[in-house]
């Protein structure tokens, strides 16, 4: 057994390999030298990227896709009952194992950081690879999204760092035992695993109660829910708090924030002392995850200067504010908003970055749930936009809810004085939006669907009525 292998993932079988979370542990275990395999819906560059690190990737879902001598078979969630190779595992007696369990066991005997948060997560857990692998500590990572550098989401590397987006959707981050937990913010989502905001802080309470003794804590001094938090663990043994952010008593004050185009300039006042760096990523949103992960890596024992320069270095995740590209003085970016507080977030980023540009969005709702929840509200923060597309609901895992639909939405944007127009059908959006468009316009490609599949389709309709014309 090659080292760093636990016993059962030896020869792993991954269903949804191709997903965000699943790919990154398989990635991780190819390199480790484990004999990886698994199955996805459908052909994509991450299927491709696993074949190329030895794995075998099957596309479609059928039970012969299952080898007889897989010593497991890892699922997310997301992951029906009826599948048809997790019938085949119960079958051949194949442990199933969830993608939680198994990236907490990658984690063992690491110094692990635990990014937790309703948003944020991604960006943070990314920002913190970058940094320490920048300072050459050869961090291992697993993220919810390709660093736009390496072009990757996970990797095994030769360090005691483990940095891993924790996921709270389904309670899997419970799983794990972090030596620093990051809590970013805690709002009410997935709406189908939690009732009540009292499920979620109990449900982030059991996370923070995993933290190894002497471990810390940093978590936001600002968001009221976090602050919420904070007050019901501040007396969990041996357990440091490191609060950040804008309020008076943070212990990593956030000083000022200064927007230079699509980047941002960050003071921060740390033990006494200012420090000041770059983040390359608009918005006060962006750059307290950059704080975050500085305290974050400053309770792991790395110089805070040295950090802070290291930082500058991260350019960005795809799908977070991603350019992807220019066409007839049009830019067009690609956000993975989904939840009001993110859309907000990242439309008053937009804001602060375009000057007197005008923002148009394309935004597709993700989730029968989320929109039956938090329509009313990602209405509102539509109406951030100058003008905006909304597309059907993005369904993902779920069925649909009778009587939902993106007219909530709409519904809602337009009351708060927004300018929305319904487009069912995807085909039709890139001529939709350049009949809006005008030169030196941004337009956002908005939510975690596959409205990211938009933007070349938009440019490339800008590029040929330009031509045209």
């Amino acid at each position: 057994m090659a080292p760093g292998i636990p016993a059962a993932m030896e020869r792993p079988h991954f269903i949804g390999i191709g997903g965000a979370g699943m790919s990154g542990i398989a990635k991780i275990l190819a390199q480790r030298g484990a004999k990886v395999a698994g199955s996805d819906a459908k052909e994509s560059a991450t299927a491709e990227s696993l074949r190329a690190l030895g794995a075998t990737v099957h596309i479609g879902h059928e039970a012969r896709h299952l080898a007889d001598d897989a010593s497991c078979v890892v699922v997310s969630s997301a992951i029906r009952a009826d599948n048809p190779e997790l019938l085949r595992a119960a079958e051949l007696s194949v442990p199933v194992v969830h993608r939680s369990d198994a990236l907490a066991s990658l984690m063992n005997g690491l110094r692990a950081i635990a990014v937790a948060g309703t948003h944020g997560k991604t960006t943070t857990t990314s920002m913190l690879a970058v940094a320490l692998s920048s300072l050459g500590l050869a961090p291992s990572y697993a993220i919810g999204g390709d660093l736009e550098g390496p072009g990757t989401n996970a990797t095994h590397g030769e360090g005691d760092i483990f940095v891993a987006e924790a996921d709270e959707s389904d309670r899997s981050f419970q799983k794990y035992d972090p030596e620093v937990a990051i809590v970013l913010n805690v709002e009410l989502d997935h709406h189908a695993n939690y009732a009540s905001m009292d499920e979620i802080y109990d449900s982030f309470e059991t996370f923070v109660g995993k933290v190894v003794l002497g471990g810390t804590l940093v978590i936001s001094a600002d968001q009221p829910g976090a602050v919420e938090l904070t007050r019901r663990v501040r007396d969990l043994s041996d357990l440091k708090v490191v609060t950040y952010g804008s309020a008076e008593d943070a212990d990593v004050r956030v000083h000022k924030v200064t927007p230079r185009g699509l980047t941002s300039e960050v003071t921060v006042l740390l033990n006494g002392k200012f420090l000041t760096f770059t983040v390359s990523v608009p918005g006060a949103h962006y750059a307290h995850n950059a704080v975050a992960a500085l305290a974050a890596g400053v309770a792991l024992g790395i110089p805070a200067h040295n950090l802070a320069s290291a930082l500058g270095s991260y350019t960005g995740v795809k799908r977070r504010l991603q350019l992807k590209g220019e066409a007839a003085g049009v830019q067009v970016i690609d956000s993975y908003a989904h939840h009001p507080t993110e859309m907000t977030a990242d439309l008053e980023a937009m804001r602060g970055a375009a000057a007197d540009a005008r923002i148009l969005v394309v935004f597709q709702p993700h989730l029968f749930s989320r929109t039956q929840e938090l329509g009313t509200e990602m209405g509102q923060a539509l109406a951030l936009a100058d003008a905006s597309v909304v597309l059907d609901i993005y369904p993902a895992r779920e069925d649909p809810i009778p009587g939902i639909t993106s007219a909530l939405i709409i519904d809602a944007a337009k009351a708060a004085g927004a300018e929305v127009t319904a487009v069912h059908d995807q085909a039709d959006v890139p001529a939709a939006v350049a009949g809006m468009a005008k030169p030196g316009d941004l337009v956002l490609t908005m939510g975690a669907g596959d409205v990211t599949d938009l933007g070349p389709r938009i440019l490339d309709h800008l590029s040929s009525d330009h031509l045209s014309s």
